[in-house]
């Protein structure tokens, strides 16, 4: 197997908002929150929902590679309900093995409420459920040490249990890449996740503002120094400005596409670290990793959704 991705598996319910509905709830735009399922429940009782689809950001990530032709695996932990019925499906009509058996549990399968402002920004709001339950138990050893790269996300890092699912993980991997996912979770588990990136990580994905809060900088040359310094791979994607790879002392770019038909960001990132992990495992250079990465990148924002059409 090429890549194994362990993330958080929700299902995505996708609404149009304006911008109002979103300070009115007190939500930061492009960013995300964890709430619980009340909340979460009130928060979609006032909205129409656009699209229902499997989602989760290692798991878009996975389904991406899939359709580039890559043998992948996801492990993900979904109760055995309509929700996780329904997410599963998703996975196997993309041809993803899915390393996880589910049952029933007290708590439903997670859900994500992604909310789309006129300007094409996604603001996400999630009810975890029992993806954010998994355990250690529910890692699949052999499956980790099958796969050329483990491909984790830092979403999966926000509660007790996972931490010990992620270590497993990790130690137990041929090599690992880490997708920061969200400056809330950068924030949140920050001395955690320099330590990861500067000991643990094989390859780190990041956007601008993730990667400078991380090392507390605020000039982009310093992100380009630190990494040459940690001597580690770590890739930045810049909105406009592009995507950036740093290898040791290599450093390569590639521009953003330009003239887009914006619709949805939801899933630029997820489908840009896909893009470039195939180009990874398939013996590419960085600069054609990184131009599969923006090319299924600018795919994606120009539907509704994070997942590509295969």
């Amino acid at each position: 197997m090429k890549i194994l991705g362990i993330g958080n598996a929700i299902v995505d319910v996708i609404c149009k908002v304006e911008d109002k509905f979103i300070t009115q709830n007190n939500l930061i735009k492009s960013t995300m929150k964890l709430v619980d399922e009340t909340e979460f429940k009130k928060l979609l009782s006032s909205l129409k929902i656009e699209e229902t689809v499997s989602g989760g950001s290692v798991a878009n990530s996975i389904v991406g590679l899939s359709q580039l032709g890559n043998q992948v695996g996801f492990i993900g932990k979904i109760s055995d309900d309509d929700l996780g019925n329904k997410y599963e499906e998703g996975l196997k009509k993309e041809n993803v093995r899915f390393f996880y058996s589910k049952k029933k549990e007290t708590i439903p399968t997670g859900t994500c409420l992604i909310l789309i402002t006129p300007d094409s920004e996604r603001t996400m709001v999630t009810f975890l459920g029992t993806a954010g339950k998994i355990n250690e138990n529910d890692i699949d050893i052999n499956a980790v040490k099958s796969s050329e790269i483990l491909f984790l996300e830092g979403y999966l890092w926000d509660e007790g249990e996972p931490k010990k699912a992620f270590e497993k993980a990790i130690n137990n991997s041929n090599k690992v890449a880490l997708s920061l996912s969200d400056l809330f979770c950068v924030e949140r588990h920050k001395s955690y996740f320099l330590e990861l990136v500067k000991n643990k990580l094989d390859i780190t994905f990041a956007n601008e503002q993730e990667i400078m809060s991380l090392i507390n900088v605020k000039k982009f040359d310093d992100v380009i120094d630190f990494a040459k310094k940690i001597n580690k791979f770590i890739i930045i994607t810049r909105g406009d400005k592009g995507a950036i790879a740093i290898n040791k002392n290599e450093v390569v770019e590639c521009s953003a596409k330009k003239d887009l038909k914006i619709k949805d960001l939801t899933g630029a990132g997820d489908l840009f670290a896909g893009g470039f992990l195939h180009g990874i495992v398939n013996k590419k250079t960085i600069k054609e990793s990184l131009n599969t990465g923006t090319e299924l990148s600018s795919k994606v924002i120009q539907i509704i959704g994070a997942r590509l059409n295969n």
